[in-house]
């Protein structure tokens, strides 16, 4: 009787540490697996991605096209867990968008910085604006060469009287759109008011400027300069 309890006994501790090494092993299979898979977050989270970012400022309503060509970005190396969600990362994926809103150096690109162009002239205007149209043949407009999105400067040849002069008179000035020879450009009322008067009485030029152009001191260019005396 003493035998048959002690071999009962003996079976039962050995299938007791049987099952417990079984569970260690089990339970290290399962802490290594965890182990591999943090490791394998933590390195894809901290790899880098190359993302767009503004290297200048972008106005509103600047195109994504211009952006793109114009080397308003630059592709800058951010770990995964920076990078803003819907963040570009191919400047190609701007094109057919307008910017939503002024952007800054040093800001991340997303999608929700670019969106296709609002419907009409009217959303593209805030109070102090106004969309102004100024009727040009192609010289006058560079060619004809000038697309929405595009900045511009403003000359004006004062042709009248016994000394004419080129002035420019306006700089940076927002071409909202190009229907022909029709140019419409954002500007305040006192310069959509120059711009009439001086479409309706002289001659206007257009120069194309890039976007990242700083504002000079306007020049003004008379037979006098022109020609050196």
């Amino acid at each position: 009787m003493e035998n048959i309890t002690s071999s009962k006994l003996f079976r039962t501790r050995q299938g007791t540490l049987v099952l417990g090494v079984v569970a260690a092993v089990i339970a290290a299979i399962l802490l290594l697996v965890y182990l591999n898979q943090y490791r394998n977050s933590v390195n894809n989270t901290a790899a880098p991605l190359q993302v767009l970012v503004a290297k200048n400022i972008i106005q509103k309503g600047v195109s994504g096209q211009t952006v793109a060509s114009s080397g308003l970005y630059k592709l800058v190396n951010v770990a995964k867990s920076e990078a803003k969600t819907g963040v570009f990362v191919d400047p190609s994926a701007l094109s057919g968008t307008v910017a939503l809103e002024t952007i800054y150096p040093g800001q991340q690109l997303t999608d929700t910085d670019f969106g296709a162009a609002p419907t009409g002239l009217t959303p593209q205007l805030t109070r102090g604006q106004r969309a102004v149209v100024v009727p040009l043949d192609s010289p006058s407009s560079v060619g004809g060469q000038i697309t929405a999105g595009d900045f511009v400067d403003v000359w004006v040849l004062l042709a009248s009287g016994t000394n004419p002069i080129a002035r420019e008179v306006l700089q940076k000035m927002y071409v909202m759109n190009l229907t022909g020879g029709n140019v419409t450009l954002r500007a305040t009322p006192k310069q959509a008011g120059e711009l009439i008067f001086a479409s309706n009485n002289e001659k206007i030029w257009l120069t194309l400027r890039p976007p990242v152009a700083s504002v000079t001191r306007p020049p003004v260019v008379d037979a006098n300069n022109l020609l050196g005396r």
